[in-house]
């Protein structure tokens, strides 16, 4: 028996963006109610899911053509809503699924950032995580007041500097801290409350935090670390990690080297999970998965220019200057966006044509192509998971509605636990636990003391 794997969720943050999709219903003219979505996260608790990332990005895409047109004629990651709200009300309609969402190192000062996500850990009873992202637009820049994101690599040299400072908020606050004697009057124990007094190259704050200790200590990190300044990062700081990395062979490659850079910092990289990008077409027999995945391919074909569109936003790079026709490996195309989706495009693309390049990366599938019934799409996730070595899967579907979400919830997951490829209960009441472990039987609170893994920043 293949070992069980974990399950999230990578939210598009804008139920908008479905809008035109089949069985989307009103998503078009009631995308600002949160039901949806917290309709989701409550299925999604049902189905034993680790978490639901709540992916974001704070600007109106005009790379594809230096216009904003077809962003805003097709819903391409916008409208999109503050995911600290979104997290909140999520968070409130659960108990046990945790909700990670996405906050950029250069939107949030470290003090602001670390108190709002301590106050979202504590409202949630310890079941909130941190996407942790530098940024990839200079247009989301602009908006903050700044001329231009630094360079690539900079950036992560800078959340160093920026997680060392959270990090120094979040343990400001010792275990114990928070007593609550009614005899003594003592509510908090002053000794165990301590400044930070942190002062970088890039990043200073003095601390400790006001709103109180994180229920796990610290929250889950989330990161998305591709290249290889990233992947460093991510191998250092990240809980799980989100890959979008093509075939079981690269799979098994970006996470055999992840844990390796993990384990060479001095982590265990058993506590680091890397969850690949999938997006299934689920039929009740093969052949009505065939024919789904035949329509989706067809409204991918019929959507060239906003697939290059979502693909410029997050690369910067404007593709309406080029035929579709044009062989992906004769165009001279760089980045200080994700580099490591456009090394995978073009690495994937090769000789093909823009056109038929971009079609293969971004119109059907995620990691592997997972195509059948519930019952079939588990046994190829089985088959993948067993070849790469693990850790799960995250779900990531343009066409998000009440149907997919129960396809998956109901149909999918289902398969999945009766092949004992998925939890059927949680086993502890925090994101943490939960994260890390399958099984239960492992320790319940967590805090700093419980982790050699987290030095301690001194003040």
């Amino acid at each position: 028996m293949p070992k069980p794997f974990h399950l999230g969720w990578f939210l598009q943050g804008s139920s908008a963006q479905a809008w035109g999709e089949p069985f989307t219903g009103t998503i078009g003219t009631d995308w600002m109610a949160p039901d949806l979505f917290c309709d989701m996260a409550r299925h999604l608790e049902r189905a034993c899911f680790d978490y639901i990332l709540i992916e974001d990005s704070s600007y109106v895409g005009e790379s594809y053509g230096n216009l904003r047109e077809l962003y805003l004629k097709h819903a391409l990651a916008v409208p999109r809503q503050d995911p600290a709200i979104t997290a909140t009300l999520m968070a409130a309609a659960t108990k046990r699924i945790g909700i990670v969402p996405t906050f950029a190192t250069f939107t949030h000062p470290p003090y602001l950032l670390a108190r709002m996500i301590a106050s979202l850990d504590q409202i949630s009873s310890g079941r909130i995580g941190w996407n942790m992202v530098t940024g990839s637009s200079d247009v989301a820049a602009r908006n903050y007041g700044l001329p231009a994101l630094p360079e690539h690599d900079v950036r992560y040299d800078m959340a160093d500097e920026y997680m060392q400072a959270v990090n120094g908020l979040w343990d400001s606050w010792e275990p114990g801290a928070l007593i609550a004697d009614r005899a003594s009057g003592v509510m908090i124990d002053h000794t165990k409350v301590h400044a930070v007094d942190f002062e970088g190259r890039w990043y200073k704050t003095h601390g400790p935090l006001n709103s109180g200790p994180c229920p796990q200590g610290r929250p889950v990190i989330a990161q998305a670390g591709g290249s290889n300044r990233g992947r460093q990062f991510a191998s250092a700081n990240a809980d799980t990690i989100v890959a979008g990395v093509k075939g079981t062979a690269g799979m098994k490659a970006y996470r055999d080297d992840v844990r390796a850079r993990a384990a060479a910092q001095g982590r265990d990289p058993d506590r680091v999970k890397v969850l690949f990008l999938v997006n299934p077409v689920i039929g009740h027999t093969q052949a009505e998965a065939e024919e789904r995945l035949a329509q989706r391919r067809a409204r991918a074909e019929a959507q060239i220019p906003q697939l290059l569109a979502f693909f410029g936003k997050i690369t910067n790079i404007d593709f309406a200057q080029y035929d579709l026709d044009t062989p992906v490996n004769t165009l001279d195309l760089r980045t200080n966006g994700h580099q490591q989706s456009l090394d995978d495009f073009k690495r994937t693309a090769g000789s093909k044509s823009l056109r038929q390049a971009m079609l293969s990366y971004r119109g059907t599938s995620g990691s592997i192509e997972l195509v059948g019934t519930p019952d079939a799409i588990a046994g190829q996730m089985a088959e993948a998971m067993e070849e790469v070595g693990g850790d799960g899967f995250l779900f990531s579907m343009t066409d998000v509605s009440r149907r997919t979400i129960a396809e998956v919830a109901d149909g999918l997951v289902p398969a999945l636990q009766a092949r004992g490829l998925t939890r059927r209960a949680y086993a502890h009441a925090q994101f943490r636990d939960n994260c890390w472990n399958l099984e239960a039987g492992y320790p319940g609170r967590n805090n700093v003391q419980e982790h050699p893994q987290w030095p301690r920043v001194s003040s």
